[in-house]
C-alpha cells in the first residue's frame, strides 16, 4: 500500500470538516491554479489565432514563395519574366510546392463621374485558387479568370468601393499610362471582398491575366511572376533554397534573370510584428504560472500548519518526514488537479464561445481583425496542463521540508 497516497486521500475526503482555514485555503488555491491555467490557454489560443489569421491574409495576396524577374523582388518595380508550360512544370516539380500560380501587376488610375483613386491591379489565370478571395467576399461574385480573352471584370475592396462611392454593377473607366503612352479600359464591377489588411486592401484590385498583360504589353508567355503555396509553411525557406539552387539566376529567352523570395522576405516588417507576439504570450505564460505557484505554496503552508498535531502524531507513531512530505504533497496534487479541471473547462467554454459568436469585437483598420481570432492547438493545451502540474508540484518540494521542523511533542499542545 501506498502510504502517503493513502493519508493524503483521507485527508482531502474529510478537508475542512469543521475547520474554518482549510476549506477557503483549498479554494482560493484551485482557484489560483484555474485561473492561472485558463489565462494561459486563452492567451495561446488567442495569439496563434491572431499570427495565423494575418499570416494567412498576407499569403493570401502574396503567395508563401514568390518566382519573379531578379529586378521586381530587388526594386518593387514590375518587370516581366518568361512563366511558360516549362517553366510552370518546373517549380511544380520542386519538393514540397503544393501549388503554382501566375500573376501580374499593372498599375493604373480608377475614375468616376466624381473622384479617382490609383491602384495596383493582379491579373490572375485560370489555374489561380481563388479560395481566398472567396473567402473574403462581402459582394457579387468572382468572375471567370483567364488568359486567353478578357473580361473586363473587376473585383475590387471594400476600401476601395467607401472611397470612389460604387458598388457592384457599376461600371467605371481605369487609365494606365506606360512607355505606350495612356491606355483606357471600361471595367464592371462584379466582386467586393474585405480583409481588413489596409496596406493590401486599399491598393489592390483583381482582373484577369489576359487583361494586365495586354496593358503592359507583354507577349503571351510572360507574367510578372509566379506564386508558390507549399505543402507546409515551416519549409519556406527549405523550399526557397532549392529555386535558388535550381532556378534562380538562370535566365529566360528574352535574357532576363529568375529569383525568388519567401513571404517573410517580401513582408517583413509585418511577421516581425508578428513574432514579437511570441514575447508576449511567454510572458503571460511566466506570470501565470508564478501565480499560481505562490498560490499553491500559501495554500500548502497553511494546510502544514492547521494538520500541526495530525503530523505529530505521525511522527510519534514512527512515520519518517519523508513518508508526510509525499502525503501533503499528494494532497497538494489533488487540489492541482481539480484546479486544472476547471481551469480547461472554463478556458475551452471561452474559447468556443468565441470562436463561435465572435463576441468580443476589434477595430479591423487597428487589428487587422473585426474580431478576436481564436484557435484551439490541443497539443499546445496538453503540454501547458503538463507544464503547470509539473512545475506547481515542483515549487511545493522546499516548503513541504517546513514539516521536518515540526517536534511531535510540541505539536500535542499546538492549538
Amino acid at each position: 500500500m501506498n502510504l502517503p497516497l493513502f493519508l493524503a486521500k483521507r485527508i482531502a475526503h474529510h478537508a475542512g470538516d469543521g475547520r474554518t482555514v482549510s476549506r477557503p485555503t483549498i479554494r482560493i488555491a484551485m482557484a489560483g491554479v484555474a485561473i492561472g491555467l485558463a489565462v494561459m490557454m486563452i492567451s495561446v489560443s488567442v495569439v496563434l489565432g491572431f499570427k495565423h489569421t494575418i499570416r494567412d491574409k498576407v499569403i493570401g495576396f502574396g503567395g508563401q514563395i514568390q518566382v519573379a524577374n531578379f529586378l521586381t523582388l530587388q526594386t518593387g518595380d514590375n518587370y516581366p519574366i518568361e512563366m511558360d508550360d516549362s517553366m510552370m512544370a518546373v517549380l511544380r516539380a520542386t519538393e514540397g510546392v503544393k501549388h503554382v500560380q501566375r500573376y501580374t501587376y499593372i498599375q493604373g488610375i480608377l475614375k468616376t463621374n466624381h473622384d479617382f483613386l490609383g491602384v495596383m491591379l493582379k491579373g490572375i489565370g485560370p489555374e489561380y485558387d481563388t479560395t481566398f478571395l472567396q473567402h473574403y467576399l462581402k459582394a457579387g461574385d468572382l468572375p471567370k479568370f483567364s488568359d486567353h480573352q478578357g473580361s473586363n471584370k473587376l473585383v475590387i475592396s471594400q476600401s476601395i468601393a467607401n472611397k470612389l462611392g460604387i458598388k457592384v454593377g457599376d461600371k467605371l473607366f481605369a487609365y494606365f499610362i506606360n512607355q505606350g503612352g495612356v491606355r483606357m479600359r471600361r471595367f464592371t464591377i462584379c466582386g467586393i471582398y474585405q480583409t481588413n489588411l489596409a496596406q493590401y486592401d486599399d491598393v489592390t484590385c483583381f482582373t484577369d491575366l489576359y487583361t494586365t498583360r495586354k496593358l503592359n504589353g507583354w507577349n503571351d508567355d510572360q507574367a510578372t511572376g509566379a506564386e508558390i503555396s507549399l505543402k507546409d509553411f515551416k519549409d519556406a525557406d527549405l523550399v526557397e533554397s532549392r529555386f535558388v539552387k535550381y532556378v534562380n539566376r538562370t535566365t529566360d529567352h528574352y535574357g532576363e534573370t529568375y529569383s525568388s523570395k519567401t513571404i517573410r522576405d517580401i513582408a517583413p516588417q509585418l511577421f516581425s510584428w508578428l513574432d514579437l507576439l511570441d514575447l508576449n504570450v511567454w510572458i503571460i505564460l511566466a506570470l501565470m504560472m508564478a501565480v499560481a505557484g505562490v498560490t499553491m505554496i500559501s495554500g500548502l503552508l497553511i494546510i502544514i500548519l492547521e494538520r500541526t498535531v495530525m503530523i505529530g502524531i505521525l511522527k510519534a507513531l514512527g512515520a519518517r518526514n519523508k513518508t508526510i512530505r509525499h502525503t501533503f504533497i499528494w494532497f497538494a496534487a489533488f487540489i492541482i488537479g481539480r484546479g486544472m479541471l476547471i481551469g480547461n473547462l472554463v478556458a475551452l467554454g471561452l474559447i468556443s464561445l468565441q470562436r463561435f459568436t465572435g463576441l468580443v469585437k476589434l477595430n479591423p483598420q487597428t487589428y487587422y481583425v473585426s474580431t478576436v481570432p481564436v484557435e484551439y492547438n490541443f497539443v499546445l493545451f496538453a503540454l501547458l496542463n503538463l507544464a503547470t502540474l509539473l512545475i506547481c508540484v515542483a515549487v511545493l518540494i522546499a516548503p513541504s521540508y517546513f514539516i521536518s521542523h515540526i517536534h511531535p511533542a510540541k505539536s500535542m499542545r499546538y492549538e
